[in-house]
């Protein structure tokens, strides 16, 4: 077991992650990465490809704010339909293209977690991956939701924490994941870091 409590550090610019460890109760420091880069390979597949961008994101955080200490958690959410990864819309018109094809299907959305040792650099990955299943959308409602600009800066271009969750018929698995951050595999990750989730609370 680890003897002394490091502060946690959210590699993150997510407002949707910062208030999911807030309502948790979590003390945390943030310290967002530089990098947002979507440039690896998803060869290991989604949920390795997710694990890999959120390690990368806690590395760069780590790096560009010179972090000597602390343990360091980093998450990357993709969607996965039929074998392939969506992310966040490039801009409306994506948004449209992406909501129409997840329109009426069953997709999966992974978040990948990182939490990194920033002195030993000893890292812990994993991900969560929860089944959604959205209802069958009218062009005109994808062209209402995305002017209101809800869809952009969101994997999936849908926000389920928002009002997009009226297109979502069922989901199974973890809700929090799906907003951006799986709360449960978080606390499974502190606990295997040698630490208590209450060690970190307010």
């Amino acid at each position: 077991m680890a003897t002394e409590r490091p502060e946690l550090i959210l590699a993150s610019n997510s407002p949707r992650r910062r208030e999911l460890l807030r309502q948790a109760g979590y003390r945390f420091l943030v310290r967002p990465p530089p990098i947002e880069d979507r440039g690896l390979s998803p060869a290991a597949g989604p949920g390795g490809y997710a694990e890999s961008l959120a390690y990368l994101k806690a590395v760069s955080a780590i790096e560009a704010h010179g972090l000597r200490g602390g343990l360091v958690l980093a998450a990357d959410t993709i969607v996965e339909l039929a074998g392939r990864i969506i992310g966040k819309p490039a801009d409306a018109a994506d948004a449209r293209q992406i909501l129409g094809r997840l329109s009426g299907t069953e997709h999966c959305v992974i978040t990948g977690l990182a939490l990194v040792d920033a002195a030993s650099r000893r890292r812990r990955l994993a991900h969560a991956v929860t089944t959604v299943r959205m209802r069958r959308m009218t062009p005109e409602e994808i062209d209402a939701y995305v002017a209101g600009g809800e869809a952009l800066g969101k994997a999936g271009a849908y926000a389920l924490q928002e009002t997009g969750d009226r297109f979502v018929e069922r989901i199974q698995g973890s809700l929090t994941n799906v907003v951006g951050l799986p709360m449960e595999l978080l606390e499974r990750m502190i606990r295997a870091a040698g630490y208590r989730p209450e060690d970190f609370y307010t």
